[in-house]
């Protein structure tokens, strides 16, 4: 018995079937490697922040949040830059040099601009967030108190360049974060241009 068999009906069949099956196996294989990427959201959490400091008056302080914590930029004036070289004596790292800043940031000021500081909102003993207190030698706060921040959970305080003072629980500087200015009313929180800045 002789099976009369078209073998160009085959062979378009076995290609037709092979390439839907190629399609499918892409179509399932598209959503698999874009899961694999970070989300939006992911990325946005750990971005680099851009800031408008152009309206900032001296004196002000602005909060920003950058990879899920808050960083405040603040526009210090004269009077509080003059204020930091007066009170080391009281401070457990006055120079800086546990290295909680930027080599860029290792000065007096621990900022790139002196009237502008850049520091993270998280107290170094336990995570909380201090407030801000400009004000010099509030009666609280004790006679050497020049202005800076104040963790009310444990009386951990910071200078106006966000320097520890002994005898806190915190046990370093406030830390900042890597940054750079984009202008001269513009500022980029979370990416300095160095590799690793962003970690």
């Amino acid at each position: 018995m002789t099976d009369n068999v078209d073998h160009s009906k085959r062979r378009m069949l076995t290609i037709a079937t092979a390439a839907a099956g190629g399609v499918a196996a892409v179509g399932m294989a598209i959503p698999f490697v874009m899961s694999l990427n970070p989300s939006e959201r992911a990325k946005a959490a750990g971005a680099p922040v851009e800031v408008d400091i152009s309206t900032m008056e001296p004196g002000a302080i602005l909060s920003v949040e950058w990879q899920g914590k808050p960083v405040w930029v603040v526009r210090r004036t004269k009077e509080m830059l003059d204020l930091l070289a007066k009170h080391d004596d009281d401070l457990t790292d006055p120079a800086s040099l546990v290295q909680q800043q930027p080599d860029y940031c290792s000065n007096a000021t621990r900022s790139i601009k002196p009237e502008f500081l850049v520091v993270l909102g998280i107290c170094t003993h336990l995570g909380c967030s201090p407030s801000f207190r400009p004000e010099a030698a509030p009666a609280d706060l004790g006679a050497n108190w020049a202005g800076g921040w104040f963790c009310p959970c444990h009386g951990s305080r910071f200078d106006l360049a966000a320097r520890v003072y002994k005898g806190v629980p915190a046990p370093t500087n406030l830390i900042i974060p890597p940054h750079k200015y984009l202008s001269d009313t513009r500022l980029l929180i979370g990416d300095d241009g160095k590799e690793g800045a962003n970690a």
